[in-house]
């Protein structure tokens, strides 16, 4: 009998939902890194009482370049999930119509730099890893309500 774990088949109904990743935007902010703006839309599988719930999520990936090369290791990854309806709908409409200017501004002013300062979460106190990972969520949450 052959394998099918590398396989998923399901039928497609009108409450069906199907993920995606799209890139919005690719930004050099200083010299030595760049950062990889996503959107990605996940679904949480439908129950035999509820149809499949969407979830939008802003992606954020940090790069710094290689010494002495052209070439970036990723150095951060950054997964916002939307808080609530309003956030959803921010996410999937940036997911439509790209990233705007005062977005652009809030990632490269102060998403960046929050995202820049937990490169080193293992060296730093509990507490203050924490206050680091909140502050990124904060950015972060500025970023999604900046969305027209």
């Amino acid at each position: 009998m052959p394998d099918d774990t590398n396989i998923s088949v399901a039928p497609v109904t009108a409450s069906s939902c199907k993920p995606f990743t799209l890139e919005v935007m690719v930004f050099s902010p200083e010299a030595g890194f760049k950062f990889q703006v996503s959107i990605e839309r996940d679904c949480l599988k439908a129950t035999a009482t509820d149809p499949a719930i969407t979830k939008w999520k802003l992606v954020f990936d940090l790069f710094k370049q290689k010494t002495g090369s052209s070439d970036f290791d990723h150095i951060v990854h950054v997964s916002y999930t939307a808080e609530g309806p309003t956030q959803e709908k921010k996410v999937a409409a940036t997911a439509v119509s790209g990233v705007n200017p005062d977005q652009s501004k809030q990632l490269i002013t102060k998403v960046h730099p929050a995202v820049k300062a937990v490169t080193d979460l293992d060296s730093l106190s509990d507490d203050e890893a924490n206050k680091r990972k909140q502050k990124v969520k904060k950015e972060m949450s500025k970023t999604v309500d900046l969305a027209l």
